[in-house]
């Protein structure tokens, strides 16, 4: 299988972004649907200009495991289907949960890797797949929300933030929330990469898992794991090796985590030793209103500012 490591400086190949008409086809790649939350997802998206299609299976129920949507092959299918289809123009998937670590072996990545490249939409578990498009394909994807995910439906800026980087990516160049401050002073450049922490750490030793981060930026965040959850998670990813030369890193929100102030202690306690700029709490990830930030793009950290900077814009021209 081919591989396409991320190389210091170098960023992947970014899909061309939307235009009003284009065709955007909805994904569940992990685990179940609200119906209700669908629909009014699908209409945001219509709103845009947007035609929408949803997959064949996203609101099947898996027949014994109801955290999953549908069975392994009916969720990869859909995927792949959206994915070859020369009519559609953008993937997006409906929600996380778990279940990506199941299905993301059962695509063809060589039928994938043939077709140009198209934006691809999701967090959380869907980090899973987005470090495999990565690898597998050496294409960009867009770290944000989810059509049927609440801060998606219910908040205006998360919504409108997802939209202006489809359809206006120079207008989403500066990557910043007032709560981003420093936790490690300075400034480093590197290629973004990252996402959800539980789910890369459940990536190491996989065909989808990169060998380090050296040289990028990473970007990390959770929820619903408690301060010596997080700490293991880090300690895995440090005794792996996985951490040696990363440039700087963003750290995002953690709903749910028990206190900010110990999740704050066991970042500095766990990263600081590394000597590189880390921001804290950029605004991205399981929060009421987040941010869409790209992996696989040049960028700057600037801890000190609190910024995350592009260095070209997440999406190409067309």
């Amino acid at each position: 299988m081919d591989q396409h490591p991320t190389t210091p400086g170098q960023g992947l190949t970014r899909p061309p972004h939307l235009r009003p008409g284009d065709h955007i086809a909805v994904v569940a790649p992990s685990g179940p649907i609200d119906s209700q939350r669908l629909t009014d997802g699908c209409a945001v998206l219509r709103s845009w200009g947007l035609r929408v299609t949803v997959a064949p299976h996203v609101l099947d129920a898996h027949p014994t495991l109801g955290y999953l949507a549908g069975t392994d092959a009916d969720r990869a299918a859909d995927l792949q289907s959206a994915w070859l289809d020369p009519t559609v123009d953008a993937v997006i998937c409906a929600r996380g949960g778990y279940g990506v670590h199941r299905m993301v072996d059962l695509l063809d990545w060589d039928a994938m890797r043939a077709v140009p490249p198209k934006p691809f939409i999701g967090f959380s578990d869907v980090s899973s797949l987005q470090e495999a498009f990565a690898q597998r394909l050496g294409i960009a994807t867009l770290y944000g929300p989810m059509s049927a995910a609440g801060s998606f439906i219910t908040d205006g800026p998360t919504a409108d933030h997802l939209r202006r980087t489809l359809f206006e990516p120079t207008a989403t160049t500066v990557l910043t929330s007032p709560t981003a401050t420093a936790l490690v002073p300075g400034r480093a450049r590197g290629v973004t990469a990252g996402g959800c922490l539980h789910v890369l750490a459940a990536e190491r030793g996989t065909p989808a898992a990169r060998p380090s981060y050296a040289g990028g930026i990473l970007i990390l965040e959770d929820v619903h794991e408690q301060p010596y959850q997080l700490d293991r998670l880090l300690t895995q990813f440090l005794r792996s090796g996985a951490f040696d030369g990363v440039a700087g890193i963003a750290l995002g929100s953690w709903d749910g985590c028990g206190r900010l102030d110990r999740v704050r202690d066991v970042m500095l306690d766990r990263l600081g030793p590394l000597g590189i700029p880390v921001i804290w709490e950029l605004g991205f990830g399981h929060c009421p209103s987040t941010l869409t930030v790209p992996l696989g793009v040049p960028a700057v950290l600037d801890a000190d500012a609190g910024t995350l900077t592009l260095e070209v814009p997440a999406l190409a021209e067309r």
